[in-house]
């Protein structure tokens, strides 16, 4: 049984997005041979799956195809400033959307967004990443082409892009133009990775039977569990969680590839644990459900939640990623055989056994059925839990502080905002946040680009149109990416930009402190000033103080609440969370463990 691509769930709050592809009954009409070419084939395609912006970077390779992608009336072509923004914004974009697309030129462009392309591998996005390439007749040949290096060797890229893409096409011929396509985006679907297309730039607009109809509406088969296996994980992790006094259950970043959001807050309500969200799941998971108690982080999770999470006698984990980051230097106190860990398709239950060829969402929705109600966890929680302090107010022109500030985001947070942190300070601060029902929230924890967040803020903007982004950018990272503010006032975008400076990159600082931390400062405001040029809307101001940063918020959500906003926030240098220091310390004993002796 075969099912539709629009029966997928992208799995971002509030979990309800579908791509729909349209459906007929009856042939469609032949088109007319301008639109029986591969460059329409192509964007009817990428519409077809659910992508209605796509970012990109002209160059002399991809222009013909730039030319078919701007004639789809489907398609709004975004034009950005540098390919690694462009990847970026297609990055943020897929996050919202469920998939998305970036064009760029060969090599120079390709291997420019290849960093890109690699985070969206990391985060399990659905990117599809097109290139531009040489002209079919220069494949085979002994010529040199400008955009490599010096050799007649057309693979460079390719090879690049396979270790960071699931799929690679080099469609240099009509004849299998079309089944590469299909395969490609149909893989990056069922993936739920990147792919990567070149076409050569002298087939776009070349017309062929293949592309003489419109699209045919494909469809994907569906991954199914071994109910077998699947009724077996159950009854062992029923029975191995049903035996224990205060099982609790964490939420990880494979819930949205394994698009099992829902099915997770199904088991919380089913079996009263306590429900904690691993740091790069925050946001995959409603923060009002009534068992909800915060992140866990290891030594930095949000106060009490790590205490009711480690001192467990059994933990769901849905979709975990361990790394040295999500562990806080390999610091977690958590042991294996106290542990259900549930990945997309394999489940194990505390040293064994473990089942494969079993889908995330069927177990958790089979194991919501088993499980005895039991809320020992929250009600210990419950019973610990003493509310968070306020930061002590400022002082009259007394300089702003970074907690201070935050308690005032939070306070503009709604189910019509999302949240983008970007690497930095910014991820423990912007963790502390409640989330509203229905409000967004991305970063980049696994992959941590810096200078992510500007690109992404650009994508997942155009993506949900409806929602003002909220974004917090250190000024370190901001410097990496900056340029396409241009492209967010453009497109007419109202999202409100914190950039916080605090003179260097703090987060190194934390991790091991030099001269190479400290970066050279700009007026930042007078920077989008320019860029802004009197060309759209766009408001910048910068704050040192309470008072000042509430009149800021006040006007970026009164009179230009249409309006892209832009506020420096000026801080001290040494300005950081209590979980960054903690973090850092940890993270940097990590790194500097000697060498096992030989």
């Amino acid at each position: 049984m075969d099912t539709n691509i629009g029966s997928l769930d992208t799995c971002t709050p509030p979990c309800t997005n579908i791509i729909s592809l349209p459906q007929t009954n009856h042939s469609p009409p032949s088109p007319h041979p301008s639109s029986s070419t591969l460059g329409r084939h192509l964007a009817r395609r990428l519409v077809q799956i659910g992508v209605t912006s796509i970012f990109s970077v002209p160059g002399d390779f991809n222009l013909t195809l730039l030319d078919h992608l701007v004639s789809e009336p489907g398609i709004d072509l975004v034009g950005c400033c540098n390919e690694l923004n462009a990847g970026y914004a297609a990055d943020g974009y897929a996050r919202k959307r469920g998939v998305g697309a970036c064009v760029v030129t060969f090599t120079v462009g390709g291997l420019s967004v290849i960093n890109a392309i690699a985070g969206a591998y990391s985060e399990n996005l659905p990117v599809v990443c097109i290139v531009g390439g040489p002209n079919s007749n220069d494949y085979g040949t002994n010529r040199v082409l400008h955009h490599t290096i010096g050799v007649p060797d057309f693979s460079q890229e390719l090879r690049c892009f396979q270790t960071v893409t699931c799929f690679q096409a080099v469609v240099n011929n009509l004849e299998d133009a079309h089944e590469l396509i299909d395969t490609a985006i149909s893989t990056a679907l069922k993936e739920s990775k990147p792919v990567y297309i070149s076409i050569s730039c002298n087939l776009p607009a070349i017309p062929h039977p293949t592309f003489s109809h419109e699209p045919v509406p494909f469809s994907l088969s569906p991954r199914l569990s071994n109910q077998m296996g699947l009724e077996a994980a159950v009854e062992k992790a029923a029975e191995f969680l049903n035996k224990a006094v205060k099982p609790v259950m964490v939420a990880g970043p494979k819930l949205r590839v394994a698009k099992a959001c829902k099915a997770f807050s199904t088991l919380a309500d089913a079996s009263g644990y306590a429900v904690a969200v691993m740091p790069s799941a925050k946001g995959l998971v409603p923060e009002h459900h009534p068992h909800f108690i915060g992140t866990y982080w290891g030594a930095v999770s949000t106060p009490f939640c790590a205490e009711i999470v480690e001192s467990a006698d059994a933990y769901l984990f849905a979709g975990p990623i361990f790394n040295d980051y999500s562990s806080v230097g390999y610091s977690l106190l958590l042991k294996k055989e106290k542990a259900v860990i549930v990945q997309p398709d394999r489940v194990v239950i505390g040293n064994g056994p473990a089942f494969g060829c079993v889908l995330m969402k069927d177990f958790l929705i089979a194991l919501s059925k088993r499980l005895k109600m039991n809320s020992t966890a929250y009600e210990n929680y419950h019973r610990i839990y003493v509310p968070e302090g306020h930061p002590p107010k400022c002082e009259a022109n007394e300089p702003l502080r970074v907690n201070v500030m935050f308690q005032h985001i939070q306070k503009m947070l709604s189910g019509d905002t999302a949240v983008i942190a970007e690497t930095g300070d910014s991820w423990f601060n912007c963790q502390k946040l409640k989330l509203p029902e229905g409000c967004g929230y991305e970063f980049q924890m696994q992959y941590g680009s810096i200078g992510w967040s500007v690109g992404a803020t650009l994508g997942y903007a155009q993506a949900v149109p409806e929602k003002r982004v909220i974004a917090c950018i250190g000024d370190g990272s901001f410097q990496v990416t900056a340029q396409d503010i241009s492209t967010m006032i453009r497109c007419g975008q109202k999202t409100i930009i914190f950039l916080i400076n605090n003179g260097g990159y703090t987060i190194e600082v934390e991790i091991h402190d030099g001269p190479y931390n400290v970066i050279k400062n700009w007026n930042y405001t007078a920077l989008v000033d320019a860029i802004h040029n009197g060309e759209g809307k766009c408001w910048t101001t910068k704050v040192w103080t309470e008072e000042e940063l509430i009149a800021a918020i006040d006007t970026a959500t009164g009179a230009k609440k249409d309006c892209l906003c832009f506020i420096e926030v000026i801080v001290h240098k040494d300005d950081t969370s209590k979980e960054l220091l903690e973090w850092g310390s940890r993270v940097s004993a990590a790194n500097s463990r000697p060498p096992n002796p030989q």
